[in-house]
C-alpha cells in the first residue's frame, strides 16, 4: 500500500536529513512547526522506522534517538554498528564500523543496538 506524504512528514524528514547526529523526540519537537503535536511526531518516526528511512537508537539514557539512513536509496541497510552518545553535549552519532557478532549456530540475529557513552572530541 502506498503511503500518503504529508507536510509534517516532509518537515521531520528534512530535519533528520540535515542533522549531523541522531535526534530524540524532544529535539525534533523543538525544531519543527508548533502545529505538529507529540503523537504525530511519534507516529511519523515509527512509520519511518518501518519503511527503513530512519533507524532507532536506544541510548544509555533510556531515550530513543532517530537517525536518517544514509543508504536508503540503495536499500543497503546496515544497522549493526555502534553509536556514540556524548554525555557533555548530548550528540548521538553512528560509528561507521560494522560489528560482527558471533552467536551460537542455532541463534539468528535480527537487530543489534550498541551505544557507547563518553565525551566527544569537542567536549573532551
Amino acid at each position: 500500500m502506498k503511503r500518503r506524504k504529508t507536510s509534517s512528514q516532509k518537515e521531520i524528514l528534512e530535519l533528520l536529513k540535515s542533522s549531523e547526529s541522531a535526534l530524540n523526540h524532544e529535539m525534533i519537537k523543538k525544531n519543527v512547526s508548533d502545529s505538529i503535536d507529540r503523537a504525530t511526531i511519534y507516529r511519523i518516526l515509527n512509520r519511518f522506522c518501518e519503511d527503513k528511512i530512519v533507524h532507532k537508537i536506544v541510548g544509555d539514557d533510556g531515550k530513543q534517538y532517530f537517525a536518517f539512513c544514509i543508504n536508503c536509496e540503495s536499500k543497503k541497510h546496515n544497522h549493526n554498528h555502534f553509536h556514540f552518545r556524548c554525555v557533555g553535549c548530548g550528540k548521538v552519532e553512528c560509528l561507521e564500523k560494522e560489528v560482527k557478532v558471533s552467536l551460537p549456530s542455532d541463534y539468528t540475529m535480527h537487530n543489534f543496538n550498541g551505544v557507547i557513552s563518553g565525551f566527544c572530541s569537542n567536549c573532551s
